[in-house]
């Protein structure tokens, strides 16, 4: 696992908005008197949208206040979670999954759209409309390549479906998310390619296609419960 750090250059402050409040009030009201702490991981979730994408040490602070609990405490949770972004990130935060079934189908070719389009790993546009970073696997596999917008999947990409898919995001223009192909989640482009053959799913058929609704009773009938 590799170290995770807070970003050099923090805010002097945070504090919580009363939207901020009033989402952890609902969740810490979710766990039993004293337990508050138990509320951590979707508070900073909340928290770090509610940052711009990112956790500032002050807001790691203010979580832990809010719970009432050690500072160094809710630092750990941070450090641990990929998650959590230690560091700013872009309006569009692109994570691309660089693990053996992605890469072997072309990751590579998107990592160089990335370096053409946005810069180098962890940089943000001069406008701040985006950055990127190599992770671990997304659990997409089969729709390899892909990567991870913000809270949502693009899979099946190639290097030109993804450079417009980026370009455009950033002129505000609709994006499909999910495959960027013909295809509906993980099925096979064009449709079912084996067990095509309707009688395989009739009620009463075998493997084999044969009727299994009159099957003879075997001789040997198995032994009532007690014998």
């Amino acid at each position: 696992m590799s170290v995770r750090r807070l970003a050099a250059e923090q805010p002097d402050s945070f504090a919580f908005t009363p939207e901020l409040e009033d989402i952890a009030v609902k969740l810490i009201a979710k766990y039993p008197e004293g337990r508050q702490a138990s509320a951590v991981v979707p508070l900073l979730w909340e928290t770090q949208k509610a940052a711009g994408g990112w956790l500032p040490e002050p807001a790691i602070r203010a979580v832990a206040d809010r719970l009432g609990m050690p500072h160094i405490r809710v630092l750990e949770v941070c450090t641990f979670y990929t998650m959590f972004n230690l560091e700013p990130v872009g309006k569009y935060f692109v994570q691309l999954c660089g693990t053996t079934p992605c890469m072997l189908r072309g990751a590579e070719d998107i990592k160089a759209v990335c370096r053409k389009k946005i810069g180098e790993e962890r940089h943000i546009t001069a406008d701040g409309t985006f950055s990127w970073l190599e992770v671990e696997c997304l659990g997409a596999c089969t729709n390899a390549p892909m990567v991870q917008i913000n809270d949502d999947y693009y899979e099946d990409l190639t290097p030109e479906n993804f450079e417009k898919l980026l370009d455009d995001l950033a002129a505000g223009r609709p994006v499909k998310v999910g495959p960027q192909n013909s295809r509906h989640g993980a099925e096979p482009e064009g449709g079912a390619r084996v067990l095509t053959d309707p009688a395989l799913y009739t009620r009463g058929s075998s493997a084999n296609g044969t009727s299994t609704a009159e099957a003879p009773v075997s001789g040997d009938a198995a032994p009532t419960p007690g014998e």
